[in-house]
């Protein structure tokens, strides 16, 4: 059987590197576009609804510049307790997350949504993603961010490098979710436009 021959072009509303990467592993051809939107929460807002609004603006920015096409937007929010993690962007502010991380609970909220932009129809989906992190010494705190300087991650962990060994137990659907791009969502979404992977 001849796979099909995708008829719109695919675009990630993302300048993430990671979102690149996983992404790249469907193998389909796609672009990328940085949305530009203002990514501060509302006040009030839950994270959830933060994660969905944010992934909604990004595919709609780049709407503007295609408009026929399909487009992926994502946001993850991460939250300990109450608290959200943003990304900690510096040496000193991964520090004090990882701190309040060590024997805790956080859930990444990953939101995904895939905007038909010829059409207007938008799917979209919230994966949650639950990590409890080791009982983790100041040293090894050090240790770990001198080693892969995660500073553009919520959380201030990858998970998929170095930072599995911060992390004791992790619960959710799709380990890609995790790192920012839902991709078992994202394979049925792409269906649902009538893409298939295989």
């Amino acid at each position: 059987m001849k796979t099909q021959t995708i008829t719109q072009k695919i675009i990630l509303a993302s300048s993430s590197i990671y979102r690149k990467e996983l992404l790249q592993r469907l193998q389909i051809p796609f672009e990328t576009m940085h949305p530009q939107i203002d990514e501060a929460p509302l006040p009030d807002e839950a994270p959830e609804q933060t994660a969905v609004r944010l992934a909604e603006e990004k595919a709609r920015a780049v709407a503007k510049s295609y408009p026929h096409a399909l487009i992926i937007g994502s946001d993850q929010v991460a939250i300990l307790g109450n608290a959200r993690l943003g990304k900690p962007l510096n040496h000193s502010n991964a520090t004090e997350q990882l701190r309040l991380m060590r024997g805790q609970e956080v859930v990444f909220y990953t939101a995904l949504c895939l905007l038909n932009s010829t059409t207007d129809r938008l799917q979209m989906q919230v994966i949650p993603y639950h990590v409890k992190f080791r009982q983790l010494s100041d040293q090894q705190i050090e240790n770990y961010l001198l080693k892969e300087r995660p500073y553009h991650c919520a959380g201030s962990a990858k998970s998929e490098g170095l930072g599995i060994a911060l992390i004791e137990r992790m619960v959710g659907d799709d380990p890609n979710a995790l790192i920012g791009l839902p991709l078992i969502a994202l394979v049925d979404m792409l269906a649902h436009e009538g893409v298939m992977l295989i």
